[in-house]
């Protein structure tokens, strides 16, 4: 549900509008209440199309069709104005999710459910079929699942089968992935009840598996996949796949009758007799349901509902708040029953809701220093929350304890310290818990803990793991409990965005490293001879180090390559590859490996009198590289996905937190974790903790956009990338790391140096 917007009116045709509930082009959906209570979702079409006589023809068509079909499955048509100046229909409301959203939200139905799902359905088109009609656009997204069964909705395009208004030749209508092959041609008089049958097939396949049958992609490809291919039934439960496969036949002839389906999914009768309980849905849903019935039942009835003009109170504008999403009266959260999300007691009256708004407000900030002043009008704030409001729990996952902890406890203090900051804003819709969990590094233990994390319900979002191992060793195990996996440190590459939806990378991926460390030898070294030394110890990561850096720098560039065996462990191996450094007459090499070995390495081009340009990518930038090298790290130039943010303007309040709070500056990769627990704080926010749901959480972080103290986060479109420009170069000297700033700038402005000083006499 939505606030109201300023232009919404306060009634249509005798029903008191109270919440949009969606808008499209064809017009809005409101919710609202009739004079005698009752709550329904009405439809009015927008004045653009309602001058249009043949559109206002086909929606008198659409109530009339609504109203011939009675079933205890389908939406009832309770009231209708086809002839108002914006014609407006009104259905009973189903406080439920769509089968689309569930899915998404909560992942593949189990097969128990889908049974139920289809038996109703099927019932459903029954009587569609027994008035006369066809649905044509049987969909999850027609489909609203409520904790007596489904209910079917939307009969805009539903005809008689002789009907001639959609079955002009080569006309398609319904949406792909879920349409017939006669539909997918537009065969449009050859289109009856078998064609909604298998629009059922292509609806149950996908509840039970969360895949369409005939696969992702444009419309055009769904379409042609839909009448020449096979349907996909991979993840299908066998005793579903016959009845899946006669539906989804390509010959509309050999499908079975809705009857048959409904017989055939009621099963025997000692099944059959459960299939109308309230327990046919998963405890996720049941709960999804119930929080959104409990915030309806939170709303105020006909009396207190205030609508103030445009312009009332202290800069709001519009209905009930700002519009932002999250001055909404909530229920839920852990143990929240039906508390509002303004504080304790209190009605949700226009008041509560602006307080609400303002929240969202700052929530919906630039996200930099603003952050630190926003919770008190003199800029202090205080940790811990009131504890009425509802709990959206967090949970860092990272090496803690093992050979990454270092990284690990920055990530860790990071988060601590943006729930902390969230948790003493005024006016916030929800409270933020933390979960912290060890994996030491170890593949086998953060397996061990994704289960655990995975079955805790109340987990919304897992920050980490910080190490690339257990990022692989888990992947999978979150993207099946469809749980967001918010990645701060790891760098994978090739992690398929529509296979790992729930994987959202805040840094670059490791390939892009290749593009400083290309500027710095270009730009900066004016290299012309490199090395690139491949660490075997890395694996795929120094190889396609070395591969992108080559394929950089091109045809006009000498590259020597050479490979670091992965047991090589004597002082002559490196010595040996020191001597082939300057024997090659290089001026620069590139090291693909960890610190260790980078600083042997190090040693040994020294005692082989290098002087040339000397870079590694951040595996090498740690703090074990300065001690083991010595005096023999000076110089020696590093790719980051990290920044320095003691010398950032907009990180400079976070810096002096982190320092107030653990006593030191804050390490690689801290500043980068609270920006990515901001991130998801701005998604949950967004959807308000009634929508706080895992499926909807990893939705909804595609289509945040929030800028940090460290970058922008935003998903790019084509990958699991949330962010692809946050590369930076660091310099050892002395006893520590120099930022250099991020690489264009720091290459651009080195590159300048050095021209400056080739022109001076």
């Amino acid at each position: 549900m939505e606030p109201l917007r300023g232009a919404d009116p306060a009634g249509i045709g005798g029903y008191r509008l109270l919440r949009r509930l969606g808008a499209g082009g064809m017009g809005v959906v409101y919710l609202a209440r009739s004079t005698g209570g009752a709550l329904t979702a009405l439809k009015v079409i927008r004045a653009g199309h309602a001058d249009d006589p043949g559109f206002r023809a086909r929606f008198r068509r659409e109530v009339e069709t609504a109203g011939r079909v009675v079933n205890p499955w389908v939406v009832p048509l309770l009231d209708a104005d086809p002839d108002a100046s914006s014609p407006w229909l009104a259905t009973a409301f189903v406080p439920g999710p769509s089968l689309a959203e569930a899915v998404e939200e909560c992942g593949p139905l189990p097969y128990a459910t889908v049974r139920v799902l289809g038996a109703r359905l099927a019932e459903a088109l029954d009587a569609v079929h027994g008035a006369g009609l066809v649905h044509r656009d049987v969909k999850p997204g027609n489909v609203l699942l409520a904790v007596d069964g489904p209910r079917m909705i939307d009969f805009g395009i539903a005809r008689m089968p002789e009907d001639t208004a959609l079955t002009a030749s080569g006309m398609v209508v319904g949406s792909p992935g879920f349409l017939s092959p006669e539909q997918a041609q537009g065969r449009g008089r050859e289109i009856g009840p078998a064609s909604d049958v298998f629009s059922l097939g292509c609806l149950l396949a996908y509840a039970v598996t969360g895949e369409r049958p005939f696969g992702p992609g444009s419309a055009a490809e769904s379409l042609m996949r839909t009448v020449h291919d096979a349907p996909d039934l991979d993840g299908v439960p066998e005793p579903l796949l016959p009845l899946l496969r006669g539906c989804l036949e390509k010959e509309a002839g050999a499908r079975p009758a809705v009857a048959e389906i409904r017989r055939a999914l009621e099963g025997a009768p000692a099944e059959a007799a459960g299939l109308g309980g309230e327990a046919w849905l998963p405890e996720a849903l049941t709960r999804l349901i119930a929080r959104r019935s409990a915030a309806v039942l939170a709303l105020p009835d006909v009396s207190a509902t205030e609508v103030p003009v445009a312009g009332e109170g202290s800069g709001a504008g519009s209905r009930a708040g700002s519009g932002s999403g999250s001055g909404e009266t909530t229920a839920g959260g852990e143990g929240a029953g039906g508390t509002t999300a303004a504080g304790a007691g209190g009605s949700p009256t226009r008041r509560r809701f602006l307080t609400l708004g303002s929240a969202a407000g700052v929530l919906a900030a630039a996200g930099t220093a603003a952050w630190w002043t926003a919770g008190r009008p003199d800029g202090t704030s205080d940790e811990g929350g009131s504890g009425t409001l509802p709990r959206l729990t967090l949970a860092v996952q990272a090496d803690l304890s093992g050979d990454g902890r270092t990284t690990g406890r920055a990530q860790e203090n990071g988060v601590r310290l943006a729930v902390a900051r969230l948790n003493s804003l005024t006016g916030r819709a929800f409270e933020l818990a933390l979960q912290v969990h060890d994996d030491r590094g170890v593949a086998s233990r953060a397996q061990e803990i994704a289960r655990r994390l995975a079955a805790d319900d109340r987990v919304l979002a897992v920050l980490g793991p910080s190490t690339d191992a257990c990022a692989q060793a888990t992947l999978a195990l979150y993207q099946k409990a469809l749980l967001p996996m918010v990645s701060v440190s790891v760098g994978l590459d090739d992690v398929d965005a529509f296979t790992y939806r729930v994987y959202a990378a805040t840094r670059p991926n490791d390939a892009t490293l290749v593009t400083p460390l290309v500027a710095y030898l270009v730009r900066t070294a004016d290299a012309r001879r490199t090395v690139l030394v491949d660490d075997a110890a890395e694996g795929d990561f120094s190889w396609r180090l070395c591969s992108g850096v080559a394929e950089a720098l091109g045809a006009g560039h000498t590259v020597i390559r050479r490979t670091l065996a992965a047991d090589a462990d004597s002082d002559g191996a490196f010595r040996a590859l020191a001597e082939a450094v300057t024997g090659a007459d290089a001026d620069a090499v590139v090291f693909g490996g960890g610190y260790a070995r980078a600083a042997r390495l190090a040693r040994a081009l020294r005692s082989a009198g290098f002087t040339g340009a000397r870079l590694a990518a951040e595996r090498a930038c740690d703090a074990r590289f300065l001690s083991a090298a010595g005096d023999a790290a000076d110089g020696w130039v590093f790719a980051t996905a990290y920044l320095d943010p003691a010398r950032v303007t907009a990180a400079k309040s976070f810096v002096t937190a982190y320092r107030a709070r653990f006593g030191a500056a804050p390490p690689p990769y801290a500043a980068e974790a609270y920006d990515a627990t901001l991130f998801v704080a701005r998604a949950l926010t967004s959807l308000g903790p009634d929508r706080a749901e895992r499926g909807a959480v990893v939705g909804r972080l595609r289509e945040t956009d929030y800028r940090g103290i460290t970058k922008r986060l935003h998903y790019t479109g084509s990958s699991t990338r949330y962010t692809m420009d946050a590369m930076y170069l660091f310099r050892a000297s002395g006893d520590a790391f120099r930022f250099l700033g991020q690489y264009e700038d720091a290459t651009a402005a080195t590159a300048a140096t050095a021209a400056t000083a080739t022109a001076t006499p």
